[in-house]
C-alpha cells in the first residue's frame, strides 16, 4: 500500500516512515511542505495521503488545503489529516468533501501504533478515522447551534462513537452491552436525526458527520 507523507519536523516524519514501513506500508514520499506535497499526491496517485494540516511556507491550513486540492482533481484520494490541537474549522473543511476515505487525527495518537495504523487502513480502505476529541467538540458546537434533537446520553455516546467509524459490534464491545441494544440506538439515532438509514458503516457514518458538519 502507497503512502504520500507531509511533515515539516524532521524527527516526527522519520518516525512516521519507520512506523508505516514496519507494518508493510510503502512510502512514496515523504514531503515537508504543501507544494511539493500537491505534485506528489497529483503525481503519484497514492493508496492514502497522511498530512499534518499546518505545513510551510504558511504554516496555516497548508497540509490540509493541498490534500483538498489533489481531491478535486483526484476525487475520493483517501487522506487522513494530522493536527496538534482540534481545529473546528479545519475539521468541518475536510468534512464537507464526503467522497472517498477521510481522518481527522490528533498528533498525540500516533504514539499509540496500534490505533494510528488502523486510522491509516481505514482510511486507505475508503472508512472514516476522526478522533475523538474532534467528534467530542463537534457534538458540543452543534449543540449549541442546534439541539441534537432528543437524544439520550447513551445515543450521544453511541453516536459519537459511530462518527469515529466504529461499527455496532466494535461499540458494542466497547460499551459492553449487545449488538442487538447498539442497533436499537442507532435506530433511533437516525430517526431523531432524520438521517438515511444504512448498514454500510462508511456511509452511515458520513451521513452523521454531513449533520455534524451542518451540511
Amino acid at each position: 500500500m502507497r503512502v504520500v507523507l507531509a511533515e515539516d519536523l524532521f524527527l516526527l516524519r522519520d518516525g512516521l516512515v519507520r512506523l508505516l514501513e514496519a507494518y508493510d506500508f510503502e512510502i512514496a514520499a515523504a514531503v515537508d511542505n504543501g507544494p511539493e506535497l500537491n505534485r506528489a499526491l497529483v503525481t503519484i496517485k497514492p493508496d492514502v495521503a497522511v498530512v499534518d494540516v499546518r505545513l510551510p511556507p504558511t504554516f496555516t491550513d497548508e497540509g490540509l488545503q493541498a490534500a483538498l486540492q489533489a481531491r478535486r482533481e483526484i476525487p475520493g484520494l483517501p487522506v487522513l489529516v494530522l493536527s496538534q490541537h482540534v481545529e473546528q474549522l479545519y475539521a468541518r473543511e475536510l468534512l464537507a468533501d464526503g467522497s472517498g476515505g477521510i481522518g481527522y487525527l490528533l498528533k498525540d495518537r500516533v504514539f499509540d501504533a496500534d490505533q494510528f495504523i488502523d486510522a491509516v487502513r481505514r482510511v486507505a480502505s475508503g472508512g472514516t478515522a476522526m478522533d475523538p476529541q474532534v467528534i467530542s467538540q463537534l457534538l458540543v458546537r452543534k449543540s449549541r447551534d442546534e439541539p441534537l434533537g432528543d437524544l439520550t446520553p447513551r445515543e450521544r455516546e453511541v453516536l459519537a462513537l459511530m462518527a469515529e467509524g466504529r461499527s455496532n459490534q466494535a461499540i458494542a464491545q466497547r460499551l459492553v452491552v449487545t449488538e442487538r441494544a447498539i442497533a436499537k440506538h442507532t435506530s433511533n439515532i437516525f430517526l431523531k436525526l432524520d438521517l438515511p438509514v444504512s448498514d454500510d458503516d462508511n456511509r452511515r457514518v458520513l451521513a452523521v458527520l454531513a449533520y455534524l458538519n451542518g451540511s
